[in-house]
């Protein structure tokens, strides 16, 4: 899993910073349903649910942005420049990291990444706020993605760590032109 972090310039304003975190909390819900829906496909339900409510916590942050900023759902959110490197968002699960017998424990290690990459972002542009007002609103930002942590955390203390024969398929899928 990738942990690492993107360089970020740190945004001035307030509607920089809720731009941006609008942006990540958008991918983040378009990442978890994709990935609900990849694992329904395969008749993965139960990972597939652990998706979907992750889709869910993630929308409520975009409903609070919009509210707190007084924005119209349909606002267009253009990335700018220096706040993450990546072609993706801090908070988005790397596609590249799904696989189709992947288990509960799996599922939350890619979205336990997911939340402490975004986590450390939002800490990132807190230290580096030149204004109180960003630098506040980034460290609640930070706190509400340490809550989704612990939030994560405590769902894999309540699953199985899978065996390593795990992704052994009996019967793989075939695919025919």
């Amino acid at each position: 899993m990738n942990g690492s972090l993107p360089t970020a310039a740190t945004p001035q304003t307030i509607e920089e910073l809720m731009l941006q975190a609008l942006a990540i909390e958008r991918e983040a819900v378009a990442r978890y349903e994709e990935l609900a829906d990849m694992m329904a496909t395969h008749n993965n339900r139960e990972v597939a649910e652990l998706f979907r409510q992750m889709a869910g916590y993630e929308r409520h942050h975009v409903e609070h942005i919009l509210a707190e900023m007084g924005w119209a759902e349909d606002m267009v959110t253009p990335r700018q420049g220096g706040m993450w490197t990546t072609p993706e968002s801090p908070e988005a699960v790397p596609i590249e990291e799904m696989h189709y017998l992947m288990q509960p424990w799996h599922a939350l290690q890619l979205a336990l990444a997911a939340e402490r990459r975004a986590q450390g972002f939002f800490a990132m542009l807190a230290a580096g706020a030149r204004s109180e007002g960003v630098r506040r609103a980034a460290e609640q930002m930070r706190d509400e993605e340490a809550e989704h942590v612990a939030l994560v955390e405590s769902w894999l203390g309540r699953v199985q760590r899978p065996a390593d024969d795990w992704a052994l398929d009996p019967d793989p899928p075939r695919y025919i032109d």
